[in-house]
């Protein structure tokens, strides 16, 4: 199938007049709360619904903001603090897995993806179905339902726009049209807290220690992916679904500034790269503005006074978790879908102290080596092997 983010001289049809009407899915999360600061301007952009996981405050103080028409929490134990929090404030509230699919497919200008993990799934086919644009900055959905996200996009004609920073560098470096003489992509890896660090040390390192990134500032989920390298691992999944690459076209650097975010090869020998500070807002915001740009208050790359960029090739044995990755999108059908369920329950048994950091790719490798590639053509295929995968997970938790 077709890469799916859009040409570079495609631009969104014409909106109706007035403000971009704007969802933010997983809007109290890091992605979510950035967005958020770059849709002030009233004129520009009117907020339809915002959606959040279980953090009735901030969801409600931002509501009131932003002043959006909906509000929906998904635990539905928090529906009645969210709606005395509300009260009196004109906007509409809602919970339940139910209400967060409904308030996604409300038709919209433009929906930010950011619910982490599979769980924001369903929501982010229901908004390709409702919105203009889908800025996706949940990778995990891609990766555990990449087939069925790519036959969703193309059916709804959406505009998928990137906005993880590497492959949101990689759609901008490949602006100038020429994707025929691609020869290949690199994204970047920071390498994370522990990326000088021996196997000794990173075996008996601690969630705060691997919460510690040296340069992003993200949530614990994906902190700790970094921390793993299995965040490096999905985005090669997301980048081979989004450009329509091979696993083999798809490399990654460990380059600790994070100032490259992603490179784009040519067979005349060019590489372009998209270069910028490590401000997710950023990248938010060209897909927020795309095709045009729009300014923000990220601060301003100045390479004389970091003054050099250092580049590695990552180390498989170290972090056995990209190869893990690579090897499940080799294996194709539903070999993503396990690896991501099974990563999800990995991190959060890390996180809780049942496992150790190290444990967290043997859990992973176990679960694959048990379940395979088996298929996953359909949404229901997808989420009962994904509850599959989770079930065996939290089994042989207590063996690793």
């Amino acid at each position: 199938m077709d890469l799916i983010t859009p040409a570079p001289d495609a631009a969104l049809p014409p909106a109706p007049a007035g403000p971009r009407s704007v969802t933010v899915l997983g809007s109290t999360g890091s992605v979510g709360t950035q967005t958020l600061s770059l849709l002030q301007d009233r004129a520009r952009f009117r907020v339809r619904a915002l959606v959040a996981g279980r953090n009735v405050a901030l969801l409600a103080a931002q509501a009131r903001q932003f002043g959006a028409e909906w509000a929906v929490i998904a635990d539905p134990t928090a529906y009645p603090a969210l709606r005395e929090a509300l009260a009196g404030s004109g906007v509409q509230s809602a919970a339940g897995a139910e209400a967060v699919v409904v308030a996604a497919a409300l038709p919209v200008d433009w929906t930010m993806a950011a619910i982490t993990g599979a769980a924001g799934l369903k929501a982010t086919l229901a908004a390709i179905g409702a919105a203009r644009a889908v800025a996706l900055a949940n990778k995990e959905a891609l990766v555990s339902a990449g087939e069925v996200m790519l036959r969703a996009v193309e059916a709804a004609g959406t505009v998928l726009l990137p906005v993880d920073s590497e492959h949101n560098a990689v759609f901008q470096a490949l602006a100038d049209g020429n994707r025929a003489s691609l020869e290949k992509i690199v994204l970047t890896a920071s390498g994370g807290p522990f990326r000088t660090a021996s196997i000794a040390e990173m075996r008996a390192a601690t969630p705060e220690m691997a919460l510690r990134h040296p340069i992003w500032s993200m949530g614990a989920k994906i902190s700790i992916d970094s921390a793993t390298l299995m965040n490096k691992g999905l985005e090669v999944i997301e980048a081979s679904r989004l450009f329509a690459l091979s696993e083999a076209r798809i490399e990654v650097v460990v380059h600790p500034q994070s100032v490259i975010h992603g490179m784009a090869h040519f067979s005349d020998g060019s590489v372009l790269a998209q270069l910028g500070s490590p401000d997710m807002r950023v990248p938010i915001a060209h897909a927020l503005a795309w095709p045009a740009r729009m300014a923000t208050p990220a601060p301003r790359l100045d390479l004389a006074a970091i003054g050099r960029l250092d580049f590695a090739p990552p180390d498989a044995t170290r972090f056995p978790a990209l190869a893990l990755a690579r090897a499940a999108l080799r294996a194709g059908a539903g070999a993503p879908t396990v690896l991501n369920a099974a990563n999800e329950v990995a991190v959060a048994a890390f996180l809780a102290r049942r496992i150790g950091f190290l444990a967290i790719a043997e859990l992973v490798e176990r679960v694959l080596a048990r379940l395979g590639a088996p298929a996953a053509d359909d949404l229901a295929a997808v989420l009962a092997l994904d509850g599959e995968a989770r079930e065996l997970a939290e089994n042989l938790v207590g063996v690793c």
